[in-house]
């Protein structure tokens, strides 16, 4: 699964998956999520709230690549990297 970003220890992962709409998933330690890209709610899993703090807001500041991200990977090429937080 394609690495889109990562900041703070949390890693942005992606790859199509038509049955569960747009969404993206965020790794941190040992915790998974998957989470929509439309609302930034989980779609399975979680990760700890401070970690789901900065998700969100980096997710606020990157949606509209998330779902250019999905729309590439639904056309089968190749994703692109997304800058984390700073």
């Amino acid at each position: 699964m394609p690495t889109l970003s990562d900041f703070y220890g949390i890693y942005i992962q992606m790859y199509y998956d038509d049955k569960h709409g747009p969404h993206f998933h965020a790794i941190y330690a040992e915790h998974r999520a998957s989470i929509s890209i439309a609302d930034c709610e989980f779609l399975a899993g979680h990760i700890p709230q401070r970690a789901y703090r900065l998700v969100r807001a980096w997710w606020k500041l990157h949606r509209n690549e998330l779902q250019a991200n999905w729309e590439l990977l639904r056309r089968n090429q190749k994703p692109e990297r997304i800058v984390g937080l700073e």
